[in-house]
C-alpha cells in the first residue's frame, strides 16, 4: 500500500490534481480537467486524466462515487495519515523483559 502511494505521489500532476480536489471535492472528470487547464496551463488529454485518477484510486488517495450518469472523484487524506503516523507518531517501543 505505501508503494502505490509513494508512486501516486511522485508526479506532479497527480499532486495538482489533489490540489484541486482539496480545494472542491467531489468532482467530475471534466472539471477535473477544466480547472487543470484553466488554473494550471495544463494542456493534457482527458484521457490522461483519468489515467493518473486511476492512480490516485489505487493509492486510496481518490473514492469515486457514481450519480446517475455522473462519476465524482473525492478525496482520502486516510492513506496519508497512516503515512504521517508511521514516522511522525510511531508507536513506543516494546520494553525488554530481560
Amino acid at each position: 500500500m505505501a508503494d502505490d502511494l509513494f508512486k501516486a505521489l511522485a508526479d506532479g500532476t497527480r499532486r495538482t490534481i489533489l490540489d484541486e480536489l482539496t480545494e472542491k471535492s467531489g468532482q467530475t472528470l471534466f472539471e477535473i480537467c477544466a480547472r487543470l487547464s484553466m488554473r494550471h496551463g495544463l494542456g493534457i488529454s482527458r484521457q490522461a486524466v483519468s489515467q493518473h485518477l486511476a492512480v490516485l484510486e489505487a493509492a486510496g488517495l481518490v473514492e469515486t462515487r457514481r450519480e446517475g450518469r455522473y462519476k465524482f472523484h473525492d478525496l482520502n487524506v486516510a492513506p496519508l495519515r497512516h503515512i504521517t503516523e508511521r514516522w511522525l507518531d510511531p508507536p513506543a517501543p516494546e520494553e525488554d523483559p530481560s
